[in-house]
């Protein structure tokens, strides 16, 4: 029977916590000296059976791990001892096998595009630590990985957005393997955009020097800036797009937004018609001409994801070279919401022709702008 010390549980805010020193021998293994869990209770009865069932646990990996490290493997076979299984079985499990378990069971209810986002990810996480065995994640790592991402020159709401997953896949594996080991990917600090460094418009003038480059060029990458350059669109939302999307032969032609397979939109409010107007409508013609495709951007779409990070370090490249510092293709976005601005666009048609969210509980009623009504506004950027 497991001796239950007292100090083993502890409070705080009336919550009970296990904890209890980790055995000198195996603290290098943890990377800690201790270890900490939280009972998720206020009730000292159901905390008292926790902390016993949770303590005979505890005694029986460390033992399993203290065989272990005795090394009783017999050196002709290389087999371990009987009862040494799942310890070897743990210790054997890296990083990409914790991935491939978490799209068994994730893959299947999530949309296409979550599998090529995952392995890109994992590919991230492996490229910084190696294909590492779980057993040895410790804290370092965490920080390791962040400033690796940074180093690569990720925005830090990139960064966040590959700790999500990073962080998910290695809960589940915790979960269904019974490792015992923490999630070092947990609270990560990750720094704020600098005020200084956030995405500048780009000012109109650049806007038609552009523009007019674009049209000249006339390959797809330059039809894709030119298409976003008036439009208002995110570059995710222009890649994604099908021909059928663009609806041309209407009195005014507009691009019909909505979410596909390969390619969620950010919010509720992404999914709307846009009138084309300017170098957006000259770039809609030129992609429904050209088409040999189903998919408008076929370099930087499959039915399986949207390349849009590689879109973005491509165009990005090209405009670098073109626009002021701190400007890149989202930027386009910002200079859309300040040109309408200019022609004194009411604010919810703004809101409405860029997909932003507007505020209040009074936009949640009726349908929505005409394309009419947005159209007499988006034409004024021409």
């Amino acid at each position: 029977m497991v001796y239950q010390n007292p100090q083993y549980l502890t409070t705080k805010r009336g919550v009970f916590y296990y904890t209890r020193r980790i055995p000198m021998s195996l603290q290098a293994r943890f990377q800690s000296y201790r270890f900490v869990k939280c009972l998720h209770t206020k009730s000292q009865a159901k905390a008292h059976r926790l902390s016993l069932e949770l303590s005979s646990r505890l005694e029986n990996i460390w033992d399993r791990m203290r065989l272990e490290m005795l090394d009783f493997r017999t050196s002709e076979t290389g087999t371990c001892a009987k009862g040494w299984g799942r310890v070897g079985e743990q210790h054997d499990f890296r990083l990409s096998d914790g991935f491939e378990l978490y799209l068994r069971l994730k893959a299947a209810t999530k949309p296409t595009g979550f599998t090529t986002y995952t392995e890109r990810n994992q590919r991230y996480l492996i490229e910084c630590l190696g294909d590492i065995h779980m057993m040895t994640l410790s804290p370092i790592h965490g920080a390791r990985f962040r400033d690796h991402l940074l180093q690569k020159e990720l925005a830090p709401a990139s960064v966040r957005r590959v700790f999500s997953t990073v962080k998910a896949a290695v809960n589940i594996c915790i979960s269904e393997r019974g490792l015992l080991v923490a999630n070092p990917f947990i609270g990560v600090y990750i720094p704020s955009v600098d005020m200084e460094k956030k995405r500048k418009p780009i000012p109109p003038e650049t806007i038609k020097k552009i523009q007019t480059e674009c049209r000249s060029i006339n390959d797809d990458q330059r039809v894709l800036i030119a298409l976003i350059s008036d439009s208002g669109m995110r570059l995710s939302e222009a890649c994604g797009l099908l021909i059928g999307d663009f609806q041309l032969a209407e009195d005014i032609p507009y691009l019909d937004l909505k979410p596909h397979p390969w390619r969620r939109l950010k919010t509720k409010s992404s999914k709307r018609k846009i009138p084309l107007v300017g170098a957006s409508l000259w770039a809609a013609q030129r992609v429904v001409a050209s088409s040999q495709s189903s998919f408008a951007f076929p370099r930087y779409c499959s039915t399986q994801a949207v390349k849009a990070n590689s879109a973005s370090g491509a165009l990005n490249k090209w405009l670098s070279l073109r626009v002021p510092s701190g400007c890149v293709i989202h930027s386009f976005r910002h200079s859309f919401r300040d040109r309408l601005r200019a022609v004194e666009c009411p604010a919810e048609v703004i809101d409405a022709l860029g997909g932003w969210r507007t505020a209040g509980v009074g936009n949640l009623y009726g349908d929505g702008f005409q394309l009419e009504q947005k159209w007499n506004w988006i034409k004024q950027l021409e």
